[in-house]
């Protein structure tokens, strides 16, 4: 009989929020939730949304806010909602790059500079030009996003850039030396790269492939073991309700409540996307 290793809850830490739902701008080739203009799977958090979490949050002791989708900056009440946030805690926005106009920026910079609480932005890359980057993420976004990190750099906001793997070379020295020089010619001096694994689901399995049978984690892990998992202290929000990660909003099985009390609790590690957390130590962290 094979035994399907669990993860328990350690602690909530850290909150998540599918705040545009998989609404998007854009259709990367290699988005783990097919998320495009057109895909309504989850839909758009609003603004009593994400304060009635908050709320529920603000009990628990957790400790940070993410924001992701889609593309966040979709969503009208995006300021707002940082606003109501960075009331009690770090928040971090992933963000394409594509809608962060000037005035956007500035409002970013004004809400960073009241609040006691950091506010970081990520902004995903998919290569070290235009042609490069295009190729996964749709013709013209390269010229966009430069638009937009050169805002964040006028606005003195300095941003973590993500590259996923799909990038040629961006596992090795060259390559990430490559990308750090890259961020350095667009104004950020101190430059901030975070390379992500590439999840075999959704429009990625398209791209390449899917994962086999025998890419699960292994069945002896132990539940120290099974801490180290971002699993073991997050939780993630959408439309449809309280989900396991940011990763598996797709799997009807992650969904595993409509409030956070009811999924502190542990999680059977059972899917591929597990493995490449488990193999690649990934932590969504900043």
């Amino acid at each position: 009989m094979t035994l399907t290793p669990q993860v328990p809850m350690r602690a909530l830490d850290t909150l998540w929020f599918q705040v545009a739902g998989t609404i998007c701008n854009i259709e990367c080739a290699h988005c783990f939730i097919s998320s495009s203009p057109t895909n309504r799977s989850h839909e758009m958090l609003s603004l009593a949304d994400v304060e009635s979490r908050l709320a529920e949050a603000g009990t628990l002791g957790v400790k940070e806010y993410y924001f992701t989708g889609g593309e966040p900056f979709l969503n009208r009440e995006m300021i707002p909602i940082l606003a109501a946030t960075l009331k009690q805690g770090p928040a971090t926005v992933l963000t394409n790059g594509m809608l962060l106009r000037k005035e956007i920026c500035d409002q970013l910079r004004e809400l960073s500079d009241g609040s006691e609480y950091s506010l970081d932005i990520r902004v995903s890359i998919d290569g070290y030009d235009r042609a490069s980057n295009d190729a996964i993420r749709g013709a013209g976004v390269w010229d966009r996003v430069m638009i937009g990190l050169s805002n964040l750099a006028a606005a003195g906001i300095n941003p973590v850039i993500t590259v996923t793997e799909s990038a040629d070379g961006v596992r090795g020295e060259d390559g990430r030396t490559r990308f750090l020089d890259l961020i350095r010619s667009l104004g950020f001096a101190k430059p901030r790269l975070k390379v992500l694994p590439v999840f075999r689901i959704g429009a990625e399995t398209k791209r390449s492939h899917g994962y086999e049978d025998w890419e699960r984690i292994p069945e002896h892990v132990t539940e120290t073991e099974a801490e180290v998992l971002q699993c073991s202290s997050c939780r993630m929000v959408t439309s449809k309700g309280v989900y396991v990660c940011p990763i598996l909003i797709d799997v009807a099985e992650a969904r595993m409540g409509d409030t956070l009390v009811e999924t502190l609790r542990s999680f059977p590690l059972r899917y591929g996307a597990c493995h490449t957390c488990w193999v690649e130590g990934v932590s969504c962290r900043t």
